[in-house]
């Protein structure tokens, strides 16, 4: 990966937070070991993309990898369970339930997971022609924290929604 941008890596560290609170809140939830382990193992890809940039890192795209197949199951599953029960909708933003905010925390982990290898793929080539990429996977991880802070925020201090166990 080429050197990252500030935007990448602010917006690396600011997701790698919202991670880290998310793994520290679901020790007390009843199925805590599939969400534990994919906001942690999030907290960190985004943690160590963020720190080490040059170097090899095949161990920390492996963990990625599995991570992000752990986020897509569990997207699925609660997409599915909110479809059987019919609890709120697929497109719902209604953070009072459950199932929307574990939806939202699967997606948000997917695509950062998503973003974070599409990044250390980008070759540290001077001649390659294509010096977008870099600055829109930035600008992908940027929109990811405006929501990922901007919906919660939206919700719990704007509206002062309540949430619903």
């Amino acid at each position: 990966m080429a050197k990252p941008t500030k935007l990448y890596s602010l917006s690396s560290m600011l997701m790698a937070f919202l991670f880290a609170f998310s793994a520290s809140v679901q020790l007390n939830d009843p199925d805590w070991y599939f969400w534990f382990p994919l906001y942690a193992c999030a907290c960190v890809v985004n943690m160590v993309n963020w720190v080490i940039f040059c170097r090899s890192r095949t161990q920390i795209r492996n963990i990625a990898r599995m991570s992000l197949l752990l986020g897509i199951f569990l997207f699925i599953k609660v997409v599915i369970e909110d479809f059987v029960t019919g609890t709120a909708g697929f497109w719902s933003l209604d953070l009072s339930k459950r199932v929307v905010r574990e939806k939202t925390g699967s997606g948000l982990v997917a695509i950062s997971l998503i973003l974070q290898l599409e990044a250390s793929l980008v070759p540290h080539d001077p001649m390659r022609k294509n010096k977008e990429f870099a600055k829109l996977v930035g600008y992908g991880m940027a929109i990811l924290v405006g929501f990922g802070y901007g919906l919660p925020f939206v919700f719990f201090v704007v509206q002062k929604g309540e949430p619903k166990f």
